[in-house]
């Protein structure tokens, strides 16, 4: 197989979307002509799009801009020192088991250009091509919370869609308890974990993967209606731009939720309710039942009209869709 990926990568000379030649690659990779062909054979099964013409040499369908620490903590400004350690790596299993692998105190933060194991709730696999979209994680320590962490999902929604509102996205909704829609299809998901519970501290491991620009190829394997920020914005912001904008939204909501519990999100969340008075289906280990979404109550639960009365249905291993 050919080499791991390094700091001085195939990609990063051929981030630029022009035409390199195989010789001149090698040589600035120190590898032989021959190797170059199995590291685009690599990056193509990392999802990344590589033309190659005879005489030309190779390219990238699309200029690509690397992650870059450097750049990520410029971008945060005076909010980056709040941050004990920020990690950008080319490709990883995934952010969240990175952070929890590394353990310790303090605020720490990963990014990756490719997840090979990247997940949603309830273990769903979380497509993860390189380069196309945003996989983030942030680590922190909290202390004794005033509402449920599994609210916490909620807040860091509001957060992150705020967020991308300011860069100028529209269309944007929230669906309980961990989807950000655009358009009315799936635009990114949060995943929260934790070691402890309400009333003592946490240490608290939050995930998001955002969809950026990944194609119709890239995505074959999802299942379900999607949607991706390129195409709701006037123009994308740099990549570094915008993983420093959702990484200070992730930063934000812990702080925030830490501090003032759920409620101080909660009528900020309604604003971008994406469910509210519709017919919907949750979906749990004992089967399905259908009412109507009637908002979020005081800890997070989502409040729902059964036939029966209205009942509070918390995230757990609860799934919800929208009812035909």
């Amino acid at each position: 197989m050919a080499p791991a990926l390094s700091a001085v990568s195939l990609v990063g000379l051929l981030a630029d979307g022009a035409w390199h030649r195989g010789p001149a690659l090698a040589e600035a990779l120190g590898v032989s002509r021959a190797a170059i062909s199995g590291r685009v054979a690599e990056l193509r099964e990392l999802g990344l799009v590589v033309h190659s013409v005879q005489g030309r040499g190779y390219r990238l369908a699309e200029p690509i801009e690397l992650l870059d620490e450097n750049r990520i903590r410029s971008e945060l400004g005076g909010q980056g020192k709040a941050l004990d350690a920020l990690y950008v790596h080319e490709r990883i299993d995934s952010t969240n088991a990175e952070l929890a692998r590394r353990g310790g105190p303090g605020m720490q933060a990963c990014l990756a250009e490719y997840q090979s194991a990247g997940r949603g709730r309830a273990r769903r696999p979380w497509t993860s091509p390189f380069g196309a979209n945003l996989y983030v994680s942030l680590a922190a320590d909290v202390a004794a919370t005033r509402a449920p962490l599994g609210a916490l999902s909620l807040a860091v929604g509001v957060c992150v869609i705020e967020a991308l509102r300011d860069l100028g996205a529209t269309d944007l909704a929230l669906k309980w308890p961990n989807d950000i829609w655009a358009g009315g299809d799936k635009l990114g998901g949060i995943l929260i974990e934790h070691r402890g519970e309400l009333g003592a501290g946490a240490r608290l491991v939050v995930g998001l993967g955002l969809n950026v620009a990944m194609d119709r190829v890239q995505a074959e394997a999802i299942d379900q209606p999607w949607t991706r920020l390129l195409d709701h914005l006037p123009a994308l912001p740099s990549r570094n731009r915008l993983a420093a904008a959702v990484l200070a939204a992730l930063m934000r909501a812990v702080e925030g939720f830490e501090q003032h519990g759920f409620e101080h999100f909660r009528a900020r969340w309604q604003a971008f309710d994406a469910v509210r008075d519709k017919p919907v289906r949750v979906i749990e280990s004992q089967g399905e039942r259908v009412g109507i979404a009637r908002g979020i109550a005081a800890d997070g639960a989502l409040r729902v009209e059964f036939e029966a009365g209205e009942q509070s249905v918390y995230s757990g291993d609860v799934s919800l869709r929208l009812a035909p």
